[in-house]
This record gives structure tokens, C-alpha cells and sequence, in this order.
């Protein structure tokens, strides 16, 4: 787990870059108890670790 700080975005563009998958980010929104996934202002946030098995809620066939 790595943390960053951002200022303004969205989970999508994180989840994209740090985890390789914008379906991800809602891992990441789970981790810091958010319910959107549009950051307004500096925010520091908790990433988790890059899960290849992991799927964002989407299923893959």
C-alpha cells in the first residue's frame, strides 16, 4: 500500500496510473471512505496494492 496526495481529479485517472486499470478505482474509494470519485482540492489518499485479480466490479470473461 502507497499513499499520494492529489490535488483535485478523479479516482478513474489514479486508478488508471497507479493500478493499470480505472475500473479500480473504486478500491480506492473503498479504502478512504469516499463515495464519489471526483477529488476536489488537496487530498491524500490511501492506494492499495496493485491486484491483477482484482476487477473493479466489472466482470471479465
Amino acid at each position: 500500500m502507497q499513499t499520494v496526495t492529489v490535488v483535485g481529479g478523479n479516482l478513474f485517472s489514479i486508478a488508471a496510473s497507479l493500478l493499470g486499470d480505472a475500473t479500480q478505482w473504486i478500491r480506492i474509494a473503498q479504502l478512504n471512505q469516499l463515495d464519489d470519485p471526483i477529488i476536489l482540492g488537496v487530498t491524500t489518499l490511501l492506494i492499495p496494492s496493485v491486484n491483477p485479480a482484482a476487477t473493479g466490479g466489472v466482470v471479465q470473461q
